[in-house]
């Protein structure tokens, strides 16, 4: 029986981690990796001395806000989509 997973070993901050995803995810798998990767080298590059601890603090905070940020610009555009669902059965209404 094939439940179509796949079993890979992605590397974040040197450390690897195994993991059993769904074949199509790979590819965003192994890309959210080495975007994480690469982030922290950045932060290691910019405030050199720090651990990879903090790096990877930053990092998140850094992912989450970009998220927070999209989700909310999602809502707004919900509820401008709302708004104009509203107006246009106003005009409507208010043609008859």
């Amino acid at each position: 029986m094939s439940d179509n997973k796949l079993s890979i070993k992605i590397s974040i901050a040197d450390r690897y981690y195994p993991l059993r995803i769904a074949t199509e995810d790979e590819e965003l798998v192994r890309a959210a990796a080495q975007r994480i990767n690469q982030k922290i080298e950045q932060f290691n590059t910019k405030y050199s001395g720090q651990d990879t601890q903090d790096a990877l603090a930053m990092a998140t905070l850094q992912f989450v806000l970009s998220l927070l940020k999209y989700e909310k610009d999602d809502d707004t555009n919900q509820i401008i989509t709302e708004i104009a669902s509203l107006d246009n059965f106003l005009g409507e209404y208010l043609e008859r």
